[in-house]
């Protein structure tokens, strides 16, 4: 069991972030503890002290309290009797159970992106997925923002407000914090060099292409994290 790190006794303006304004504290809070998680800092069943939290973040436990509230409903933290708030850990069968949804919503996202007509959008898709052809290599907690925000931009594309909100509960950003272990630098050049083969499929306006590219992207991706991990 880990407990939260010791640098997290500074103060409000700690190393994640500014102070927040006045009347944004529990945002902050939640903001911050959010990126600690998919940033790694906090790892899987990491221990959430609401007395070491209050002395990070300058405030009483009224706050904390609710941004761990926020954080449970958000599915990234549990209350456990006896042990308090701990980062949730996904088990395989979690994992298998997300990733065989997210493959399905996400083949449908890529298909809807490459149909889409709306040349302003498709110019902001470009912008967004300019990351993935920097080919400087990847460390595994950059590797991790840079997929979160591709396959946000595919679902942005798409069009599908519904679809986009689905996949977002999902938590693919959980799922890869808790996978690092398998983010080998190998692993890593196969998933850039997958992302800009659906990248490349959509800007082609080749719907069939994009899916099947993403679909095998995320099929890989999930024997990858179950490989490791008992039911």
């Amino acid at each position: 069991m880990t407990d939260l790190p010791a640098r997290a006794t500074r103060g409000p303006t700690d190393a994640l972030g500014a102070a927040p304004a006045h009347g944004a504290t529990v945002a902050h809070i939640v903001e911050r503890l959010r990126e600690d998680i998919f940033g790694q800092r906090l790892t899987p069943g990491a221990r959430l002290v609401e007395s070491e939290l209050t002395l990070r973040f300058d405030v009483s436990r009224g706050p904390v309290r609710e941004a761990l509230r926020r954080l449970a409903a958000e599915g990234l933290i549990e209350h456990l009797p006896h042990r308090g708030a701990l980062v949730r850990r996904l088990s395989g069968v979690e994992m298998r159970e997300l990733f065989q949804i997210r493959v399905e919503l996400e083949a449908l996202a890529a298909r809807l992106a490459a149909e889409t007509g709306d040349d302003g959008r498709r110019a902001a898709f470009r912008t967004a997925i300019e990351p993935i052809f920097d080919d400087s290599p990847r460390q595994p907690s950059d590797y991790i923002g840079e997929n979160a925000a591709f396959h946000d931009a595919i679902l942005t594309l798409a069009g599908n407000r519904q679809l986009h909100d689905l996949a977002i509960r999902l938590q693919l950003p959980l799922i890869m914090a808790q996978v690092g272990d398998v983010l080998t630098p190998p692993v890593l050049e196969s998933s850039v060099r997958e992302h800009r083969a659906i990248a490349n499929a959509i800007l082609r306006r080749d719907p069939r292409g994009a899916a099947s590219a993403l679909r095998a992207h995320l099929e890989r991706a999930a024997a990858l994290a179950l490989a490791r991990r008992e039911n």
